[in-house]
């Protein structure tokens, strides 16, 4: 009811008597309850609770699920009611310090310090007053706190806010608990008020202060190591200061100079972690973008990053990098060899450590700088963009944009003052990568997984491990009970005075820097100047080299593309295509199809290989793998390395490691297909793209102006101006970024498919393949994208071949042989089919997708046997166009699952007669039925294999569907969830458990 203001229920102010009652029963429920009051039976409402929740799990999970849907409620009643939502929500923070602002009553201390814990009452009641506070400052009005002139109504509305605005801003900045966990609740609270410092900034300078204060907060009394409490306190303060500065960078400027000072105080100290240098980093670089001269920015991001540069710069990492022995040997992995007791030396840990710390945290703050950089310049009145004076869109420029190619780092530098750092940034960035990738090359790896000890270099890591239990957040992380630490280095986790666990995640660590700064480098544009045009062929070399594209594992892979080849891929302008697109794309989409197909052989039963050969590879047997490189060869290792997706997953249970496997197999062939999603205006900012032209002429086509400023009905509606079709605020220079990303998504996917016959080849093949590999997920998505290839290429001679025959046979075998895996689908299948019948056979085209009727063109007047082309051929995003000579490669296909001459007439008689799309996909259902059942009766009704790739069974199939008769079944008494049955199977198995050790031990 509250979702869109325009709505005539909020107008009649019917829900406004009842809003504070809403809203503080909601704030009460933030607070979290202490599940052993319940215990203990000392909680006033213990019986109900208990009642209510089966135990702390089942209450934590609803408690997250409230606080996540109630954030919306939050925003939307401040939206709406913002006098009633600040004199709420002031009246319970006033009440709270009252009660509560010296830790009072003390309670659940820490035994140690006598200080408050997070179970602490008055930490549980301002954590609970956190998240409305946010989402109400964040949700009100800007005519309730800013100096314009409105109405009498809205000015009595703000004239009563503002002063209680000022007084909760103040009551949280004066202040000053003494207790670490108060300071944390402070925190969160100083960051809340950012929404209100855009308007009132008055208390904004103590603010920060206080937060600068808290960055290098320690225990009382001080400890040599600090606890778990200060450094979770540290985390948050940057994590604070970060988001504050992003919303008000300019209100700090007057106060750069003083907060430099006091960053560089703070630097020095010698007291900050690398996660809190980095945070300060970010902090000061998001308030130097709002500097209004380009050069100053520059330069201040230039000091503020000087120490980083000189770092990476030094001898040590210079000659860390420039070989693999050089990096092996900075991380301690080579000295192992000689001396294997060395990654338990206290000494040589800490100095090792230190050294990769100096290294990567170098790294890491030039990668946080440079995206908050980039973040900034996006925000900028020109989006970014390398324009200062913006031209009115027609035709002509629409085709013809001046900065749609090279542009020089002093032109990009106006936007982004992080730029003119890459020329000295770069080769040592190429170097990093080379070397990490070199470590994964085969016989690098035959060597590692030989030692003993250096084979751990190659593990996956704790943390992967976990995430790949797919255990919930509430057992405590990797280090919490059910969690992975020290199950890849048995009784070693990263926090032992052990190097050999750390390394794995320093190579994660590292490899993923260098991913992310390279997308960085292709969304600053840096990559297409001209000043790093002589780099480039080395980057070249890199990035798309065979070596490193082979040896990488699937996770690495993952991370590859999703990364860096997306992002270069969709801000690369259209006139760099084939100057700096072909050389890296060609490799890897051609690298791609050759990872995909031998990852998915042994689950489909398509090589020589069986389902054993997915097993990662563990501590018992690595080397006896390693040893058959040099006896079979490289190209027979990589097709059983590819099989188990690379992994090496050390001591770790075998059960998690299989499902570690599996998890680096669906995610890069996940990752691939939402990449290419992404470029094809299919999902992501290039789908909002056609999203907002469709809603532009959807708009002009009723001549309802209003459509424009109406979001999704499921998004509260912020501004009273245009919004894009997500329901974001949609500015001028918005229509300028949408023409340029529309150019491209014509001009990529002609490039993609049409002028180069190598990445043209390597990815329609993949997409093909990768219809038929059993992942619903990727299949779904594989399919949106197959329409977008017939679209654009289905009317090409050369092509026909590969669609009539090759995708084709693909979707309906996938039809014919119903694997269960395919459950829920088969209508999509079945659309594709309908695509390629329509277009190839039939002369027919259809809406983009595959949608909507299908539109039959006419015959040629002077050669009967072709079909006329259709006049959007060239315009895949109005329907493309059709194959003008009609081929019989389909209806071969037909006849070779046994579809017999006069079927197949048949089928053309009734697709050309009933043109809607639900009339055409149940004529080619009821055709395929016939096949499948035959199918079915020649394998004596075996139903197939099992698992995955078992047959559907008549219950489940699509293509029996009208003849299964409806059966509702009764509803059980008692409701039953997944989660309460997941529960009560454990329960049982610890019943089990406790009975039979009791029957060994009498």
């Amino acid at each position: 009811m509250l979702k869109n203001p325009h709505k005539r229920i909020v107008r009649t102010n019917v829900l406004t008597p009842h809003i504070a009652n809403v809203l503080v029963a909601y704030m009460n429920h933030m607070v979290r309850i202490r599940w052993e009051d319940v215990w203990d039976q000392n909680h006033s409402y213990a019986s109900l609770i208990e009642t209510s929740w089966d135990d702390e799990e089942e209450y934590e999970e609803w408690l997250g699920n409230l606080r996540s849907k109630a954030s919306q409620l939050f925003r939307s009643i401040g939206a709406t009611e913002p006098e009633i939502s600040v004199t709420v929500v002031h009246s319970k923070l006033r009440n709270l310090m009252t009660a509560h602002s010296n830790g009072e009553p003390r309670d659940h201390l820490n035994t140690e310090n006598n200080e408050l814990t997070v179970k602490s009452t008055a930490c549980c009641e301002f954590e609970g007053i956190t998240q409305p506070l946010d989402n109400i400052l964040h949700g009100l009005p800007s005519w309730a706190m800013d100096n314009g002139s409105y109405d009498e109504k809205r000015n009595k509305i703000r004239s009563t806010i503002r002063p209680l605005l000022s007084e909760i801003a103040s009551m949280i900045v004066n202040w000053n608990p003494n207790d670490i966990w108060l300071k944390f609740r402070r925190t969160t609270l100083l960051e809340a008020l950012k929404h209100y410092w855009k308007y009132e900034s008055s208390t904004l300078p103590s603010g920060v202060d206080s937060l600068l204060v808290y960055l290098s907060a320690t225990d009382n009394p001080p400890n040599e190591i600090l606890s778990m409490d200060v450094v979770g306190l540290r985390k948050k303060v940057g994590v604070s200061l970060v988001a504050v500065s992003k919303i008000v960078p300019d209100l700090l400027v007057p106060w750069l100079s003083q907060l430099s000072d006091r960053a560089k105080a703070l630097l020095t100290s010698g007291g900050l972690s690398p996660i809190n240098e980095m945070h300060l980093y970010e902090f000061l670089s998001c308030v130097a973008t709002a500097v209004d001269n380009p050069l100053d920015r520059s330069n201040f991001i230039a000091d503020v990053l000087s120490n980083a540069i000189r770092s990476i710069e030094t001898v040590e990492v210079q000659n860390a990098i420039a070989s693999v022995d050089g990096l092996l040997s900075f991380m301690g992995i080579s000295q192992v060899v000689a001396d294997p007791s060395c990654v338990t030396n206290p000494e040589f840990v800490k100095k090792v450590t230190a050294d990769f710390s100096v290294m990567f945290s170098s790294l890491n703050q030039l990668l946080s700088v440079g995206k908050r950089c980039q973040e900034a310049a996006k925000k900028r009145p020109n989006g970014g963009l390398p324009v200062q004076n913006f031209g009115a869109l027609s035709e002509e420029s629409l085709q013809h944009f001046p900065d749609e190619g090279p542009v020089n780092i002093n032109d990009l530098a106006i936007n982004d003052p992080f730029v003119p750092l890459w020329p000295r940034l770069l080769p040592t960035l190429i170097r990093v990568l080379d070397a990490t990738l070199r470590v994964w090359h085969p016989e690098r790896q035959e060597s590692l997984l030989r030692h003993n000890i250096q084979r751990y270099a190659l593990a996956i890591s704790d943390d992967e491990a976990y995430l790949a239990t797919k255990q919930e957040n509430s057992v405590g992380g990797v280090f919490g009970k059910g969690g992975t630490a020290g199950s890849i280095v048995s009784g070693w986790d990263r926090r032992s005075t052990n190097l050999t666990p750390r390394w794995s995640g320093w190579f994660n660590e590292l490899r993923n820097n260098c991913f992310q700064l390279l997308g960085l480098l292709s969304a600053q544009r840096v990559i297409f100047a001209p000043e790093v045009a002589h780099i480039f062929p080395q980057l070249v070399s890199v990035v798309a080299n065979p070596e490193h594209l082979r040896s990488m594992e699937h996770r690495h892979f993952t991370q590859y593309l999703k990364q860096f080849i997306e992002i270069l891929m969709l801000c690369t302008p259209s006139t760099l295509y084939q100057s700096h697109l072909t050389a890296i794309l060609g490799p890897v989409f051609e690298h791609i199809q050759y990872r995909l197909k031998y990852t998915w052989d042994p689950i489909i039963g398509n090589s020589g290989l069986s389902m054993e050969s997915t097993k990662p590879l563990g501590s018992d047997n690595c080397a006896h793998i390693a040893s058959q490189l040099s006896s079979s060869g490289v190209e027979s290792w990589l097709i059983a390395y590819y099989a188990r997706g690379g992994l090496f997953v050390g001591d770790l249970d075998s059960v998690t490691a299989e499902a570690a496997v599996e998890k680096a197999r669906v995610e890069l062939t996940r990752t691939f297909s939402d990449s290419i999603q992404s470029v094809l205006a299919l999902k992501g900012g290039w789908a909002l793209v056609l999203a907002n032209k469709a809603k532009e002429e959807q708009a002009m086509k009723r001549n309802d102006p209003s459509k424009l400023a109406l979001g999704p009905r499921n998004r509260v509606s912020e501004t009273d101006g245009p919004v894009n079709a997500d329901g974001t605020k949609r500015s001028q220079v918005d229509l300028q970024l949408d023409a340029r990303k529309l150019a491209r998504i014509d001009k990529l996917c002609h490039f993609l498919l049409l002028e180069n016959e190598q990445i043209a080849g390597a990815l329609v093949v993949t997409i093909i393949e990768c219809l038929g590999y059993p992942d619903a997920y990727s299949c779904r998505r594989c399919t949106r994208i197959v329409h977008r290839i017939l679209e654009s290429v289905a009317w090409v001679d050369r092509y026909t071949e590969l669609i009539g025959y090759r995708l084709f046979s693909v979707a309906v075998k996938l039809i014919v042989t119903e694997p269960k895996w395919m459950v829920g689908i088969e209508w999509d299948m079945i659309n594709i089919i309908r695509d390629i019948y329509g277009r190839l056979v039939l002369g027919q085209f259809f809406q983009p997708g595959g949608q909507g009727l299908a539109v039959q063109q006419s015959r040629d007047q002077n050669d009967s046997t072709r079909f006329e082309q259709s006049k959007v051929v060239d315009k895949p995003l109005q329907g493309g166009g059709i194959l003008i000579t009609p081929t019989d490669l389909p209806k071969r296909v037909l006849s070779e699952i046994g579809i017999s001459y006069d079927d197949i007439l048949t089928l053309d008689k009734s697709l050309t007669d009933k043109r809607s799309a639900k009339d055409q996909k149940d004529i080619l259902r009821d055709l395929l039925r016939i096949a499948a059942d035959r199918m079915k009766q020649a394998d004596g009704n075996r139903g197939g294999e099992n698992g995955l790739l078992e047959r559907a069974g008549a219950e489940e199939s699509l293509l029996h569907q009208n003849l299964r008769q409806p059966v509702v079944t009764a509803l059980p008494e008692k409701l039953v969830t997944y989660s309460m049955a997941q529960k009560d199977a454990a329960k049982s198995a610890e019943v089990d458990v406790v009975n039979y050790h009791g029957g060994i031990f009498g």
